[in-house]
């Protein structure tokens, strides 16, 4: 198996959940993936559990990655470690399937050089988003990471927190008064590809924003999204 080839051009290319069209999204063998190709970075999710660890998965439970439905945020890190994951197939099989830690996912970023596009899912109290941070900067590796978020208020602090760190707000579509709001927190944009147009992304660069778009599989769209400027693309399967 391997990723589809497209002309990207400048746009740096992020993996999406690892190289998730290949292998389990949100593990490290889908991480590892990511590592061994010409990926810019390798995106992933980051949840608080019971007992304020960190763990890697998209979801708020594990019914669609792990079969038991088990909720995150209301069960120990050591609880979900347990599980084993099902393969792309859906079947139970592979026991190195399992929910990596913060650190994990950190660690590989850091051996194979890519960023780490870390995205802040849910609201995380401002004492997580900090620790989430010792922990990164306790691996030597806080310079490589952009932080992503559909929440704003987990924007807020990372800005507050770090005035420097690259940090893209993630959002369906957004109209000029968002663009704002973005320039004026130095946030750059992390927007699905179907928002994104040539005029949205001349005003966002105007205004010193970024444009990341998600989730986009099909070298067709991405050879348009890279003809109107982006700068980033994020994808399961592109490369």
């Amino acid at each position: 198996m391997d990723t589809i080839k497209f002309n990207r051009q400048h746009v740096k290319v992020i993996a999406h959940r690892g190289v998730s069209g290949i292998e389990k999204e949100n593990t490290c063998s889908a991480f590892v993936a990511a590592g061994n190709r010409s990926y810019f970075g390798i995106e992933t999710d980051v949840h608080m559990t019971a007992d304020n660890q960190f763990v890697i998965i998209h979801d708020d439970n594990t019914a669609r990655v792990g079969i038991d439905n088990l909720e995150i945020e209301k069960s120990t890190f050591q609880t979900l470690r347990e599980l084993q994951l099902t393969d792309t197939d859906g079947v139970r099989g592979r026991t190195d399937l399992r929910i990596p830690s913060l650190a994990e996912y950190v660690s590989i970023c850091k051996k194979y050089e890519k960023v780490g596009v870390l995205e802040l899912k849910n609201r995380i109290p401002t004492e997580g988003i900090k620790e989430i941070i010792r922990i990164i900067q306790g691996l030597d590796y806080l310079a490589s990471i952009i932080f992503i978020s559909f929440d704003r208020e987990n924007m807020f602090d990372i800005r507050t927190l770090l005035p420097e760190q690259p940090a893209q707000f993630l959002t369906p579509a957004i109209d000029e008064a968002g663009l704002d709001l973005l320039a004026q927190y130095h946030l750059d944009l992390d927007i699905h590809y179907m928002g994104a147009y040539e005029e949205l992304i001349r005003k966002a660069h105007d205004r010193g924003i970024k444009v990341n778009c998600w989730t986009v599989d099909t070298a067709k769209e991405a050879e348009r999204l890279v003809d109107i400027g982006v700068d980033f693309i994020t994808s399961n399967i592109l490369e």
